[in-house]
């Protein structure tokens, strides 16, 4: 059985397909480009064709009426021949701008703006013979001929319909006046070839979705090139393990360096250890500064005793504070009774240290309420 992470059965993510339009291949037709600048061209024929006419007309009246002096005088001349100029340019300019303007347009209705100056750069593979002959009989090749084959048939078989259709109009035209003649020359034959125009409209219902399945088969990745890609953007679970693991080890270096300075420990007596701190002075409540279950709980007690900071057992309690309270934060207020008594008895613990006197008991019995039990 062939191994399927070679097949590109994938669709491209999104990564990807942002990768092919900086390079700029992004799904284009020539053939919607080619239609829309004919049908464009034809209306805008139709609706200016006769204002450019006359305009034409006029500046050929003004050139018969030319006197033989202006011809020999070359100073006249230039003046002349500027203002025929300037005056058949004015009669273009609306048809060049929107034809201008709707070459930038219609390739944004299919792929959308993109500019990609890699694409722009030159590349000597397509100077490769042996790439020009694949890329000449390979299915991109095949399809083209086959569209240049309809859209000649296409062509040829809807001007022989028009050709049959306006024979009549045509033959008639001898029998009008010079001027009423060429004007409807003029309509038949923009008419004709507006409609050559939009008969293209078929190529493109072919070609756009074609265009659009082409590209997208080109983006195709395999299984392995997505997971691949998918370990670049999230990074290598090892290597993310490895940095979650140092991350914990730091985070664990913090929590111990904190059990010196505690002023108690409040243990399970072995399975909970619990280190807490209070400011005396100040209005918050006591820290949580460490804690931890088993071999964590045995560091923070080893470390504790090194430090001399008193160990208290109270089960309950150190469960509740286990289960309650993160690292860094205050106990929660059904547990402050509870922990006063521990703290008391540390405080009292201490100043019978210091003045030699008789030790307290360890409190029994902690108030710690039924919501924080924990079996």
């Amino acid at each position: 059985m062939a191994d399927d992470s070679g097949d590109k059965t994938e669709e491209p993510t999104a990564k990807r397909i942002a990768d092919a339009r900086k390079k700029g291949q992004i799904p284009r037709s020539k053939e919607l480009n080619t239609f829309v600048a004919l049908v464009t061209g034809a209306v805008m024929l139709l609706a200016t064709g006769d204002s450019m006419g006359k305009g034409l007309i006029n500046i050929m009246r003004q050139q018969f009426k030319l006197s033989r002096d202006v011809f020999f005088d070359d100073a006249s001349l230039v003046i002349y021949f500027d203002k025929v100029l300037l005056d058949g340019i004015l009669l273009i300019v609306p048809m060049v701008l929107c034809l201008g303007v709707v070459a930038l347009l219609t390739p944004i209705m299919m792929g959308g703006w993109n500019f990609s100056a890699e694409s722009m750069s030159p590349k000597f593979s397509k100077m490769n013979p042996a790439s020009g002959l694949k890329r000449m009989f390979g299915l991109q090749g095949w399809v083209e001929l086959l569209k240049s084959i309809v859209k000649v048939v296409l062509i040829f078989t809807v001007a022989g319909s028009l050709f049959k259709g306006y024979l009549d109009q045509f033959m008639t035209l001898n029998s009008l006046s010079l001027s009423t003649a060429v004007v409807q020359a003029g309509d038949i034959i923009l008419f004709g070839f507006l409609i050559l125009s939009s008969t293209l409209i078929l190529i493109v219902a072919i070609d756009v979705p074609y265009q659009l399945w082409n590209n997208n088969k080109q983006l195709k990745m395999t299984k392995q090139e997505v997971k691949d890609e998918s370990k670049q953007q999230e990074g290598n679970p090892e290597i993310k393990g490895q940095i979650r693991r140092k991350q914990m080890e730091m985070a664990q270096q913090r929590m111990m360096n904190e059990v010196p300075k505690a002023d108690v420990i409040v243990t399970n007596p072995t399975h909970f250890a619990i280190a807490l701190k209070y400011e005396q002075h100040g209005n918050g409540a006591p820290t949580l500064v460490a804690k931890g279950v088993d071999l964590v709980a045995a560091q923070i007690r080893n470390s504790a005793m090194g430090a001399d900071v008193p160990l208290v057992a109270a089960p309950p309690l150190a469960r509740a504070l286990f289960y309650s309270t993160e690292l860094g934060e205050e106990i929660p207020k059904g547990l402050f009774l509870a922990v006063a008594q521990i703290l008391a008895y540390v405080f009292q613990l201490k100043a019978a240290t210091e003045n030699h006197g008789e030790k307290p008991l360890p409190p029994r019995d902690l108030n710690v309420p039924d919501e924080f039990r924990q079996e």
